[in-house]
């Protein structure tokens, strides 16, 4: 198979998108070439067989008829480099190119996990041949198109470390976003003595961090910021709870590399019920109750799972196999 890949970002230094160019190179091991184009490119070691084509993100600002134009002209000019198409989480690339590729007789695949959906992904769906996702909860859209793989962790990557010790710090990840409620996180803190760690960036720091200081709360919560995978995988395997108070539904792939460096979890989702983690009401009083008296299940168990279930080593050769 030769392929061609579609993303927003290669870059391993990326605090959100890094993790793709683990995918980027698994894929690699399974097929004869691969063709990415990105909007933006940074900095990644990938194998003699995979080329980079960026949009220039990475030089300056332009405008998204100009990004549209470029990527019509890379489809076009690499179309005999490849046969089949992956598209990672961005529909408007299957609304820009979908005809063409049909027309080409180019196999086309999307994985999307998103609760949200709109006029690009509805078109995205009539125009794809298979579409992939996480989880039932990660796309809202009816096809028989639609294959459920789990989410791809790269369990060699995050796993338990038994040369660092773990510590007694309440962990939460994620975009600070609304409907990724730190705050519940943060109000729980009056109930326990641990020190709460929160990773991420958003629009909702400025609030979050107010909301500490009303609650006298500031020396304990600490506020990271955007990490590399790697400064991830380190506060995992340093941490002693991992608190998930997301409202989306869906099944975050932050709980998954959690479980899979060994860090128990206490999630407000009853989505994840199926898990093994700690399910309890979405308040701070439950959630404090949760962490205080969770069942730290033996690290290795927690990563098998993950290694079972949603690992990216069983992940590309099924998706590979589907399409």
């Amino acid at each position: 198979m030769r392929l061609l890949i579609v993303t927003q970002v290669v870059d391993t230094e990326d605090p959100i998108l890094g993790f793709f160019v683990r995918w980027v190179e698994e894929f690699a091991k399974h097929v004869e070439r691969i063709e990415v184009i990105c909007l933006k490119e940074g900095k990644h070691i990938l194998p003699a067989n995979v080329r980079v084509h960026s949009l220039g993100k990475e030089r300056g600002a332009t405008s998204r008829a100009a990004y549209a134009w470029r990527f019509l002209k890379l489809i076009w000019k690499l179309r005999q480099q490849y046969d089949t198409v992956f598209v990672h989480m961005n529909p408007e690339y299957i609304v820009l190119g979908g005809l063409f590729w049909r027309l080409w007789g180019k196999h086309c695949a999307l994985w999307y996990t998103h609760k949200s959906v709109n006029i690009k992904l509805r078109l995205a769906t009539l125009l794809t041949h298979t579409i992939f996702t996480a989880s039932k909860e990660s796309f809202r859209l009816r096809t028989k198109k639609l294959h459920i793989m789990g989410h791809g962790i790269d369990v060699d990557f995050f796993s338990p470390d038994e040369n660092t010790l773990r510590g007694t710090a309440v962990l939460s990840a994620g975009r600070l976003s609304q409907t990724k409620r730190h705050d519940l996180a943060i109000r729980a803190a009056e109930h326990f003595p641990n020190d709460v760690r929160i990773v991420g960036d958003g629009p909702e720091r400025e609030n979050l961090g107010m909301l500490a200081d009303q609650l006298s709360l500031s020396s304990r919560v600490h506020f990271i910021g955007p990490q590399t995978q790697e400064g991830l995988r380190e506060e995992y395997r340093r941490a002693g709870v991992f608190v998930h108070t997301s409202e989306t539904g869906s099944l975050d792939k932050v709980v998954l590399e959690a479980l899979a460096c060994g860090l128990s979890v206490v999630t407000t989702s009853v989505a994840l019920r199926e898990l093994p983690v700690t399910v309890v009401a979405p308040t701070p009083k439950s959630i404090a109750e949760g962490v205080l008296t969770v069942h730290h299940t033996d690290a290795k168990s927690l990563a098998t799972y993950v290694q079972e279930h949603h690992s990216l080593q069983r992940l590309i050769p099924a998706i590979l196999g589907a399409i």
